[in-house]
């Protein structure tokens, strides 16, 4: 039996987990190293690695200072890039690809984004190497404060919101990043939206509609985002042989 491709799993908190995204991998051949620095795990080198997923967490990009592992999250993902592995960036994974290859990640101006939202493609994401099979119109789960707003030299926006906010970004040649959470699903979601309850209440959002349609939504988000999971174990799979 061929051995399988491993993807290192960067957790940065408990309830940010793989959830879904992790099961796909795993159904689609990959063996993942969960790496959880939030629990006291030092975060690897790159040996014996073949793909680097980095998740979302509360924490912003650039909050190295309260989050000690942050910086050398930034230094595996340089070191990635400069070897050729291939990254994933998810919410907060995507923001520190972005800056960790001097791009820029703040606040959204118009606010938090929460919810179901389409996803615009861009005429580059049609022949890119991770995200042409799912440059068609699709929809995807988005619960973030900051976005990215500068990206890197050399960088193409794959996907962009309808107020121009950027969706999906290729920062390199196998470097990708999602703004958009294709991991989870209302179980997931509860503990979030218990942390920005008052926030919603004061803002009108209805959290209980917000969870009831993304659940509703459940066998069109794993139809829509499970080959994404897919193609990275394939380009893991390929960068191990």
């Amino acid at each position: 039996m061929e051995p399988r491709p491993v993807v290192l799993v960067v957790e940065h908190e408990s309830a940010c987990p793989p959830a879904h995204f992790g099961t796909w991998l795993t159904d689609a051949g990959a063996e993942l190293r969960i790496c959880r620095p939030w629990a006291g795990d030092e975060v690897p080198d790159l040996a014996g690695v073949h793909a680097l997923l980095v998740l979302g967490g509360s924490m912003g990009a650039n909050d190295d200072a309260t989050c000690h592992w942050l910086g050398a999250v930034k230094d595996r993902i340089r070191e990635a890039v400069a070897a050729g592995v291939p990254i994933l960036g998810i919410c907060l994974g995507h923001q520190l690809v972005a800056v960790a290859l001097g791009g820029r990640s703040e606040p959204n101006p118009p606010g938090q984004q929460v919810g179901l939202f389409d996803i615009g493609w861009t005429t580059d994401a049609a022949d890119d190497e991770l995200m042409s099979a799912l440059a068609t119109p699709r929809r995807g789960v988005q619960w973030n404060t900051d976005v990215v707003t500068e990206l890197p030299e050399g960088a193409a926006a794959l996907a962009a919101t309808v107020d121009g906010e950027n969706q999906v970004a290729r920062f390199a040649e196998a470097a990708w990043g999602v703004q958009l959470h294709p991991e989870v699903d209302r179980e997931v979601l509860v503990s979030w939206a218990a942390g920005d309850r008052d926030d919603h209440l004061e803002k009108g959002i209805d959290q209980e509609a917000v969870l009831d349609e993304i659940d509703a939504a459940r066998a069109e988000l794993e139809q829509a985002w499970r080959p994404l999971a897919t193609r990275f174990a394939e380009l893991a799979g390929r960068r191990r042989r």
